[in-house]
């Protein structure tokens, strides 16, 4: 008996330290053999790994739990957390129905994470029906449950119960302000969120380097650059200055808000630099019109020894070619993403591409380029190509761009007018009236323009609220986990 207690405290420790699939597949076959596999706490730390971690396996996670007879509650829930965290989440509801079917006791964590996937699904219906059965069962309350709720709601755009179920906790955590204010911003309610950060700085908690990151995203779609400049100076000398993803984000906003400087000056003079540094960086040069330096500083990364550019540094790139008019530049770094760095592109770098043939005048190639990207169509790179068409005026060209458009959206009025506006340009009045007598025809209303918004300051009163909360924040803790900051709003993950 002490020898199998021995021999199992041994697997036991050797299963804790697996890191790999390849060292956990041998642990597995030795259990087997020391005749441990029904043990549910051995094979729960298995199914764990497999199950939740980066470098599992969920296939080898659905083999192993096939083979216990009688699993418990910890096992179901690790399965359903660990489909949650999958390419098909869906199926964690099925291991929700199994596990009812065994007659077994659903917990505040199966509602917990069966809420977060409710939210991963964007559906209200299944957000609801596990909103209700977390009611009945008395787990609604329970403050992982709430706040995936709370995140739930705000995933499916359903804000008004998002903000019910946050003002019913008695005194929020942060991890609740953190969601509440992410939701807000999910949501485009951007302002909100900055008055939901300004609240949560009247009573004296103080943010985390989640908190900031979202905030700064906020900053970022309003073009609040002198709120943004506030967070800002609470980051300054302390610990969140040397995190990444805080880096990132203030490097975003400057550059969004047009403070390059201010953007350029911190990818400067930070440490630690990820893809994520570099991209923003690069786009931000781009989007202000220094495609010339962000080309440089491509050419940079692609010496960089460590970091090396993903999808997102190629549309980056793209971008400045098009706004720097680089042609035959954007033809070869389009050719070598693919040949080089063998990265498939989206839909997005075809219509970046598109963009940059199309401002230069070649509609033909753009067509060619788009009629056969290897995946569905949108309407947006078409759009893209019908506007380069009305520049240059290349009507025949712009009727079979057209085509394709109202075969995707038939509603849309911007088009109507791209092409209305093409023949007008070329004295063809006719043809112009033809395409205005269409759009009535088919009941296709001209939008009305869009409101812009300048910029959001916060008041001299909050400008003290900030102010006073900046000496608190130098006792933020340093909330890092690997490359910078993970943004996770619930801790029942």
């Amino acid at each position: 008996m002490k020898l199998g207690l021995a021999k199992f405290e041994t697997i036991m420790s050797l299963v804790r330290r697996c890191s790999c699939m390849t060292d956990l597949k041998q642990l597995h076959a030795v259990i087997i053999q020391a005749g441990f596999e029904q043990n549910l706490f051995l094979t729960g730390k298995l199914i764990e790994f497999c199950a939740v971690s980066e470098r599992g396996d969920l296939d080898y996670a659905v083999s192993v739990f096939g083979t216990i007879g009688n699993p418990d509650g910890f096992l179901w829930n690790t399965m359903i957390r660990g489909f949650g965290k999958a390419s098909e989440p869906h199926k964690a509801f099925d291991y929700y129905q199994r596990m009812q079917l065994n007659e077994l006791v659903a917990d505040s964590f199966t509602f917990s994470f069966l809420i977060k996937v409710s939210g991963q699904l964007g559906s209200v219906a299944l957000g609801k029906q596990m909103h209700c059965s977390a009611l009945k069962h008395g787990f609604a309350s329970h403050v992982f449950v709430r706040n995936n709720l709370v995140h739930m709601y705000g995933l499916v755009r359903d804000i008004e119960p998002c903000r019910q179920l946050f003002e019913e906790i008695p005194s929020p955590d942060l991890v609740a302000w953190n969601t509440l204010i992410n939701c807000h911003v999910y949501c485009g309610l951007y302002k909100e969120a900055l008055d939901m950060f300004l609240r949560m700085s009247r009573i004296g908690l103080e943010p985390d380097g989640v908190t900031l990151v979202v905030i700064l995203t906020a900053c970022s779609a309003l073009g609040a650059l002198h709120f943004g400049r506030w967070i800002h100076s609470c980051i300054s000398n302390t610990s969140l200055e040397s995190i990444v993803k805080v880096n990132n984000s203030l490097i975003h906003m400057y550059a969004k808000c047009g403070a390059l400087e201010e953007a350029l000056k911190i990818f400067n003079t930070v440490k630690k630099k990820d893809i994520v540094t570099w991209n923003n960086t690069i786009l931000g040069l781009a989007a202000n019109g220094r495609a010339n330096e962000a080309l440089q500083l491509f050419s940079q990364l692609l010496q960089h020894p460590l970091v090396k550019p993903d999808s997102a540094t190629f549309l980056a790139v793209l971008c400045a070619c098009s706004h720097g008019g680089m042609v035959d530049r954007g033809r070869r770094i389009f050719d070598s993403m693919i040949k080089d760095h063998h990265i498939q592109p989206t839909i997005k770098h075809y219509g970046c591409m598109a963009d940059i043939l199309g401002r230069a005048g070649f509609l033909d190639e753009a067509y060619q380029l788009l009629s056969n990207m290897p995946m569905e169509h949108n309407a947006v790179v078409w759009r893209t190509l019908l506007a380069a068409c009305s520049l240059h005026g290349d009507v025949e060209l712009g009727e079979q761009v057209m085509k394709h458009l109202l075969e995707l959206e038939p509603g849309n009025s911007s088009d109507y007018v791209l092409l209305s506006n093409t023949y007008a340009s070329l004295g063809q009045w006719d043809e112009m009236m033809a395409v205005r007598k269409s759009m009535l025809k088919k009941g296709v209303q001209k939008h009305a323009p869009g409101n812009s918004f300048i910029g959001m300051y916060p008041s001299p009163s909050s400008e003290m609220e900030l102010t006073r909360n900046c000496n608190k924040a130098r006792n933020i803790y340093e909330a890092t986990s690997g490359n910078g900051f993970t943004v996770s709003f619930d801790s029942a993950d």
